[in-house]
């Protein structure tokens, strides 16, 4: 399929030979710093790593008002267990199936990659007639918005932004949940597991995933809810002890993968083995339309010497079937729109004695936030964990007043001969935190269609990517 237009898709690969992790954007900046001095534009980075490049106006459109284009640089690395990379050193593999840009057992980097390549694009663009742009490019989106949390008043001087880390090509957004995460943490003591058992490697994989706040709403399952449900049931029926536990890495990424190591009297093996499967058969059937590839596997596994002690074990599974996941509250003004949601996001060993668990709410409505981020507190703390509400970030109210959205939606008609959609999202944009520096500032969120996101299922649909530049051309030359 003929990629087009050529120069975003040439910049999106470029970038995607670029490694940016989360908290590892230094390869990104220095690109973005080369790629403005190679172009003649003016660049500048902040303390924090933002980077701002700007192009002057076209002959004649001097007097016209700044606008900014905004996109992150980080992206989120995940990948299938079978795949081999280095994410702070290799290049991501991208190839076309059909419509779709995906790339090799690993997220895409569409999110945001495909929006600094439109935004390199309008700078490279020796055509295109605007008024002064400015691109923004911020860093650590996806791990907490610390870029967005970090940008000083002053730094970017634009009237519009246009921000261009939407997913879904055809919609306006014009307003952002705001989100918390709640974390807990376990203190547990050592003691030593009876060596007549024998220790089971219990694993869910190959769940769907995706992104904590807009596929929150689509029933997909959790892997970390998963696996709690099998052992909360097996620790009511049988004498076992928890040795291991882990799920799921980031915090806005529903978790694919969960597994425990458990030990159980030899007198067990059977009834536990027949127990799973028919468990995994419950779950295939409650999930056939959105986990079609699941797996379960139990596995005997080499004994180890020492076990979590039983009391925390029991404690930190029970409250681990407890804690809430998905969607919580809908939206009572717009229809079926998540207002207030959680993602029960990774369960980690951290180090020796500490079982450390990180759980995202997110919602429109700061009253529910909060209510939401206390439900989980509640539930761990009955349990007795050290629960923590770290700093969160606003959501972005809508303004259906906004100039550039009028100008937004008149030219998408002009184009396509339909009315965009517009709407708010269950997801924190960066938005958010703009407005909060910048009151005046007018914003809307564009970006092609994007699938599958924040999960190595991540995909690009081609087309809509030419969609998207013309509408974003067409707003550059009338604003």
């Amino acid at each position: 399929m003929e990629l087009k237009p050529k120069t975003v898709f040439d910049i999106f690969a470029q970038i995607n030979k670029v490694p940016r992790p989360s908290k590892h954007e230094e390869k990104i900046i220095a690109f973005l710093q080369n790629f403005a001095k190679k172009e003649g534009l003016s660049c500048k980075t902040d303390e924090c790593g933002n980077v701002l490049i700007s192009k002057p106006a076209s002959a004649g459109m001097e007097s016209r008002d700044t606008v900014v284009l905004q996109a992150h640089m980080d992206m989120v690395c995940e990948k299938t267990s079978d795949r081999q990379i280095d994410f702070e050193n290799d290049a991501i593999e991208s190839y076309i199936d059909g419509e779709w840009m995906r790339a090799r057992g690993t997220t895409l980097g569409a999110d945001d990659g495909i929006g600094i390549a439109m935004a390199l694009a309008v700078l490279t663009d020796k055509e295109l007639k605007h008024g002064p742009i400015e691109c923004l490019f911020t860093r650590d989106e996806e791990t907490g918005l610390t870029g967005a949390e970090a940008l000083q008043s002053g730094f970017m001087t634009g009237k519009y932004l246009i921000n261009l880390d939407s997913e879904d090509e055809g919609e306006i957004f014009i307003g952002c949940a705001g989100g918390v995460n709640t974390e807990i943490e376990f203190n547990y003591f050592e003691q030593e597991t009876d060596r007549n058992m024998m220790a089971l490697r219990i694993v869910v994989d190959n769940l769907t995933g995706g992104h904590s706040g807009d596929d929150i709403n689509k029933n997909r399952a959790n892997a970390n809810k998963i696996l709690a449900r099998f052992l909360y049931n097996a620790f009511n029926k049988y004498d076992l002890n928890l040795i291991s536990i882990d799920g799921g890495n980031l915090h806005n990424a529903i978790p694919r993968h969960a597994e425990a190591v458990i030990a159980v009297p030899e007198s067990a093996k059977h009834d536990i083995r027949v127990d799973f499967n028919l468990f995994a058969t419950d779950i295939q059937n409650e999930y056939h339309a959105t986990e079609p590839n699941a797996e379960f596997i139990m596995e005997s596994v080499e004994m180890e010497d020492h076990c979590i002690d039983d009391i925390t074990a029991y404690n930190l599974i029970g409250a681990l079937h407890a804690c809430h996941h998905g969607v919580y509250e809908w939206s009572q003004d717009i229809p079926n729109f998540v207002e207030t949601s959680s993602n029960l996001a990774s369960i980690k060993m951290t180090e020796p004695g500490k079982i450390k668990i990180v759980t995202s709410q997110r919602s429109s409505t700061q009253s529910q936030l909060e209510c939401m981020s206390s439900t989980i507190a509640s539930t761990f703390t009955l349990a007795g964990a050290d629960v923590t509400i770290m700093d969160g970030y606003p959501g972005w109210k809508p303004n259906p007043d906004s100039a550039l959205l009028q100008v937004a939606v008149e030219k998408y008609r002009e184009l396509f001969g339909k009315d965009p959609v517009v709407r708010a999202i269950h997801a924190g944009l960066e938005c958010g935190l703009f407005s909060e520096k910048y009151p005046n500032l007018d914003m809307i969120s564009v970006g092609p269609t994007l699938r599958g996101v924040h999960s190595p299922d991540e995909r690009l649909l081609i087309p809509t990517v030419e969609m998207v530049w013309k509408h974003l051309v067409a707003i550059l030359q009338e604003i």
